[in-house]
């Protein structure tokens, strides 16, 4: 359309021209020039057409003939020595570019025959030949045919180049979604390092294992830290070499220890002759690699020990069967409480047996559901295996247990009570100083509905690499323990319907000035309406010995 009107303005100029230049000029082709320039502009800006497609618009049907039929009548009364035959490409280009072939066709075939129309009237007019009149008018149709034919085939073939492109753009955009959610998503740290040592881009992996923090968002510079300049090292040797490098670097400040991490390096192709080689950094906690293979060797022996678990049951019930009509027989008191020292180990033997089985399965069994399950008064349990703990551990201060509210009833084994609460306890002692009131224990049941049990210690804050593994198996800060404690603690408390959580809090019953390590439990109160067997202890735990 915007050519279209330039067109006009450039007839209606030059018939203007000629109009005030030549004294016998015809007013009637620049009235014809103004009309057309009126046409184009209220067809470029008014009508605004849309796209023709593969149908026959009327809309493009009629500018199509307004062109031909404009410059047939510009022909027709053509001044001596001006020829507007070349102006009629404009429309056949028009069809062909924007139109089917048939019409660019169409179009050319109309031109021509107008074309030959006109070279024969002129003949007639001026009584010579017209031989070479229609010879001149064919080859100019036969150029225009030429034109609308290669022009639509040079249009199909651009807009096919343009929708692969918009294809093309339109995959590479979702490749360019897709990695950049796999790259943030990745538990292992990527890094992007150009040569001179900036981050281009960083994973929330990568910035979490270098502290980078939030506001590091954008470029930074890797050597502006002296903690990460063994990092930039590796990443400036290979660059330089152009090879891809493996190394265990420790990164660490000035004030806390420093994490080892596995670094690999990888070079990226840089994009033309003048591209920037960049450098892509694989980061991978260490300790995490060491729980991975722990998980690997000891999902092993996960599944031989609940074999052997299974294996166990049936001697374990040989010995309780014997114990039992062996106890029958006798009247001694101490060998009755020998046989009942015997009975009670075996069940718990039993019980412990069970758990490793239940934990071994996907879907574990809950007690918690039976229809008589046991009922604990959570104050007074918690105190006596706190006591217990105490006869059986070399911690040389006392361990008050801090009452809050009223005794209230707990649907929870009261074995179970006690590993959770001795895991608990032996987690505190491995971490707390040894001070007075290093440890302690609260007992919280003023909450309607769930009772807390919490172990404090004064232990040091935990690594946020170990925050997001904590209740995970065979996941541990130390390389000795087999990272089952807490997970056992959280499998058996879930088997009850309580939750087991880690918090960061001040001392219990303190004035706040001392923070702490707290594991707190948090159990489904027992109601009036509840049915089940209440387990109490009348008097405190005392080790017997013989």
């Amino acid at each position: 359309m915007t050519a279209r009107l330039t067109v006009a303005a450039v007839l209606l100029i030059v018939q203007g021209s000629l109009f005030f230049l030549t004294p016998n000029h015809s007013l009637t082709l620049t009235m014809l020039c103004t009309l057309y320039l009126a046409a184009t502009l209220i067809s470029r800006f008014v009508l605004q057409p849309q796209p023709l497609g593969g149908a026959i618009n009327p809309m493009w049907t009629l500018l199509v003939g307004v062109d031909i039929l404009v410059f047939a009548a510009l022909q027709v009364t053509q001044n001596p020595g001006i020829n507007y035959t070349p102006l009629f490409a404009l429309p056949i280009l028009f069809a062909s570019v924007l139109g089917t072939l048939t019409l660019a066709l169409g179009t050319a075939a109309s031109v021509t025959l107008l074309l030959m129309g006109g070279s024969y009237w002129n003949s007639l007019q001026s009584l010579t030949d017209a031989t070479p009149y229609l010879v001149q008018a064919a080859l100019s149709g036969a150029g225009y045919f030429a034109v609308a034919f290669l022009a639509h085939q040079l249009a199909v073939r651009l807009v096919l180049e343009s929708e692969r492109a918009r294809q093309g753009q339109r995959a590479a955009n979702m490749q360019k979604r897709v990695n950049e959610l796999v790259i943030e998503n990745l538990p292992d740290g990527v890094l992007i390092l150009d040569s001179h040592g900036w981050v281009r881009a960083a994973n929330p992996a990568a910035r979490d294992m270098l502290e980078m923090g939030p506001q590091s968002s954008g470029a930074m510079d890797l050597k502006s830290q002296p903690a990460w300049s063994a990092l930039f090292e590796l990443a400036r040797t290979s660059l330089g070499t152009g090879q891809p490098l493996e190394e265990q670097i420790r990164l660490g400040r000035q004030d806390r220890s420093g994490r080892l991490l596995r670094v690999r390096t990888r070079l990226a192709q840089p994009l033309g002759a003048d591209g920037e080689n960049l450098c892509v950094i694989f980061l991978q906690d260490h300790r995490e690699l060491e729980a991975r293979l722990r998980t690997e060797k000891l999902a092993s022996m996960g599944r031989m020990s609940a074999a052997v678990a299974h294996e166990i049951r049936n001697p374990l019930a040989a010995i309780s069967q014997a114990n039992a009509l062996l106890s029958e027989d006798l009247n001694d008191p101490r060998l009755l409480r020998l046989s009942n020292m015997v009975d009670q180990n075996a069940r718990r033997l039993g019980k412990i047996v069970d758990d490793i089985l239940n934990v071994s399965r996907v879907q574990p069994h809950s007690r918690s559901d039976e229809p008589f399950a046991e009922l604990v008064g959570v104050s007074n349990c918690v105190a006596q295996h706190v006591a217990e703990w105490l006869q059986q551990n070399p911690w040389r201060h006392e361990i008050p247990v801090e009452r809050m509210g009223e005794e209230a009833d707990i649907r929870f084994e009261n074995d179970h009570l006690r590993r959770i609460l001795f895991n608990l306890l032996d987690n505190a002692h491995r971490y707390a100083s040894a001070t007075p009131g290093a440890i302690r224990v609260w007992v919280d049941t003023t909450s309607v509905e769930e009772p807390s049990v919490g172990v404090w210690s004064n232990g040091a804050p935990l690594d946020p690499s170990v925050l997001q593994h904590l209740f995970e198996p065979f996941f541990s800060s130390e390389s000795r323990s087999s990272g089952l404690g807490l997970f056992l603690c959280r499998e058996l408390c879930a088997q009850h319907g309580a939750t087991l959580v880690y918090r960061r809090v001040p001392a219990p019953m303190s004035d706040g000035t001392q923070t702490g390590n707290a594991f707190v439990l948090m159990a489904q109160r027992a109601h009036a309406s509840t049915t089940g067997l209440r387990h109490t202890l009348s008097t405190p735990w005392q080790p017997t010995l013989y």
